[in-house]
């Protein structure tokens, strides 16, 4: 019995797409932060978009972002108006133009500390801080993937009900908040070399 033309193509397109499928199903949150953890540092721009239920516009925001593993991260907004958001460990320093800058210890604001922890831990490909705060889905492959952090804590998740981060391999290409009064944040990342 000799297959038709068309169905040769099918058959060898399936061989070639279901191997696929089943990498894809067996990628694993520590697959995921085995690759970023290779990623020691990283410099990268940004661009946010804040939709807030009062205002008629979505506030927009950009600057830089700089991260060293294992916890300093630092977030230098230069648009509309310059502020410094730096943390180091567990201090965070928050400079706004015109006013002192400010050191706080983030443990002192439990749900700061767990958005902070789900960044954080992400970048730094550090599961066990996440699974602390978060319960977690992962979808997609290495070449293009998104982890969604569902928080564990009855206060934080009456504040914010995810965290979705996204990526190319282990580069983080955008970050959403999802709050529960349904406000939304949505940060475009764009690596620099």
């Amino acid at each position: 019995m000799k297959f038709p033309e068309y169905r040769w193509r099918f058959f060898l397109a399936a061989l070639i797409f279901l191997p696929l499928c089943a990498w894809a199903d067996d990628w694993q949150p520590t697959q995921l932060m085995q690759l970023l953890a290779q990623k020691k540092s990283g410099r990268a721009t940004f661009v946010e978009k804040k939709t807030i239920a009062m205002l008629d516009q979505p506030l927009v925001s950009s600057g830089n972002l700089a991260f060293t593993a294992p916890d300093k991260l630092e977030k230098i907004t230069l648009t509309p108006r310059r502020e410094s958001l730096a943390l180091d460990g567990n201090m965070l320093t928050i400079e706004r133009q015109g006013k002192r800058p400010m050191t706080v210890r983030v443990e002192e604001y439990p749900e700061a500390a767990a958005f902070i922890e789900g960044i954080r831990g992400t970048l730094a490909g550090d599961l066990s801080a996440l699974e602390k705060f978060y319960t977690l889905t992962l979808t997609g492959a290495a070449g293009k993937w998104r982890l969604k952090l569902i928080p564990k804590e009855e206060k934080m998740s009456s504040i914010f009900s995810s965290i979705e981060i996204a990526g190319v391999n282990a580069e983080v290409k955008t970050i959403t908040l999802e709050q529960r009064d349904g406000d939304r944040s949505e940060m475009l990342i764009t690596p620099v070399e």
